[in-house]
């Protein structure tokens, strides 16, 4: 092999871009480590090098993480119960210091608990591995003749050597990282599927009503929530929510409102007392402790005669298309405070009956604050437009209403849930 010596700068500086170039490319710290040390083995031949710890530890113990005296590789992060734990001696000594030391003329005693590792050698480089301001690592280089370090090289070793440590230590936190995400992603997937579980696995077939609903949570999962409830007499209710944030908190509240909606004792009617049943179990048992609220709209449909009656608490009032008269009516007439904020809520009704094509989009307000690339807001002026169609059904017309969303956003990703329900009346 070619000694350092006798390469110019001009080999010496392809040699450590190559270096660079390689390790660079390396995904796991282990790996990097053993690269590393090849390659640096190349430019400052060592006899023997040691990497120290006392992490974790208390004088006068230290561990050994590393020694290219040893037959087989250990991963220090992976296999740490194999790594040796000294206690005393001149490691030791060396390990508690905060400096640089320096042994030109290594005498050890075969009493040393290093002695295996030390013996034979007779010049001594212990540089400090800097972590949170202290010297809680260390790299041991070792020669076998005397006085081998040039004093010169030392400092450009240390600075080398501790810039190489933080690198090792961001990749090994990337790698911790990446798994942890792994992890976490794992968990998300699996409230998501239980979350879209809990949303119905088939959309009713209601007399006189057609039927679509739509549901992309902004993350894994989402606060959003929809349902439909099949009433005695032929009745049926259709529920929308929203939690308030989002993610996984969101997602739990959202399953805490199912249970409650599905825990209803008797039939959910109707809709001003289902309200205010769920604002009082939702202040009682958890909104006063985890300080979150839900926005809910909550009708019922009379198939014999067209009739909905609805009740509000905060939600967005959905929009009503009278295709006969060629209106766009806003179901506002009733509302209140969303559930959660305040105890002993009375929620009012209002009722309206239904005409041949009439449409209604319920939707929460992912919809209508979906924002384009200058941050503009689609709002309920877009709806509008969108139910200007008379002659789709509720499937087109949910497929138009997507379309316009996700035109005027434009590849900007959502910030919050998306849900819609379509009605048209048959």
């Amino acid at each position: 092999m070619t000694s350092p010596e006798s390469l110019d700068w001009n080999d010496r500086l392809h040699l450590i871009e190559d270096t660079m170039r390689s390790i660079s490319q390396e995904t796991d710290p282990q790996s990097l480590v053993r690269r590393y040390g090849e390659r640096i083995q190349q430019l400052t031949p060592i006899d023997r090098r040691l990497s120290l710890s006392r992490r974790h530890l208390e004088a006068p113990q230290y561990r050994i993480t590393r020694s290219t005296s040893w037959d087989e590789e250990i991963n220090p992060w992976l296999q740490k119960e194999r790594l040796p734990v000294l206690s005393g001696g001149l490691l030791s000594e060396l390990c508690y210091r905060e400096h640089t030391t320096l042994i030109d003329d290594l005498r050890i005693s075969p009493d040393d608990p290093a002695f295996e590792y030390l013996e034979g050698y007779r010049s001594l480089l212990a540089m400090p591995m800097y972590d949170e301001g202290k010297s809680l690592n260390w790299v041991i280089l070792l020669q076998k003749r005397a006085a081998a370090f040039d004093r010169e090289q030392v400092p450009d070793l240390v600075w080398r050597s501790n810039l190489f440590g933080r690198a090792t230590a961001t990749l090994v936190l990337k790698s911790q990282l990446e798994a942890a995400w792994k992890t976490v992603d794992r968990e998300l997937k699996t409230v998501a599927r239980l979350q879209r579980a809990l949303l119905p696995s088939e959309l009713p077939k209601i007399r006189r009503l057609d039927v679509t609903a739509y549901y992309q949570p902004a993350s894994r999962a989402g606060g959003d929530y929809y349902d439909f409830f099949e009433l005695p007499g032929g009745l049926w209710g259709v529920f929308i929510g929203d939690v308030s944030g989002h993610g996984t908190p969101a997602a739990v509240m959202m399953a805490v409102m199912h249970c409650m909606a599905h825990t209803h004792p008797g039939p959910v009617h109707p809709p001003s007392a289902v309200l205010k049943y769920l604002n009082g179990h939702l202040t009682e048992r958890y909104s006063n402790r985890i300080e979150t609220f839900v926005t809910a709209f909550y009708a019922t449909f009379d198939p014999e005669n067209r009739k909905l009656t609805y009740a509000c608490a905060g939600h967005n009032p959905p929009r009503l298309k009278r295709c006969q008269a060629g209106t766009v009516v806003t179901l506002d007439k009733v509302g209140g405070l969303p559930l959660g904020v305040m105890e002993d809520i009375e929620y009012q009704e209002a009722s309206i009956y239904l005409q041949y094509a009439d449409q209604i989009v319920l939707y929460t307000d992912g919809i209508t604050e979906t924002q384009n690339t200058a941050g503009e807001q689609f709002g309920e002026r877009r709806i509008d437009e969108v139910l200007s169609n008379c002659g789709l059904d509720s499937s087109e017309l949910m497929e138009k209403m997507l379309s316009a969303v996700n035109a005027f956003a434009n590849g900007h990703p959502p910030h919050d849930d998306r849900t819609l329900i379509v009605l048209r009346c048959t």
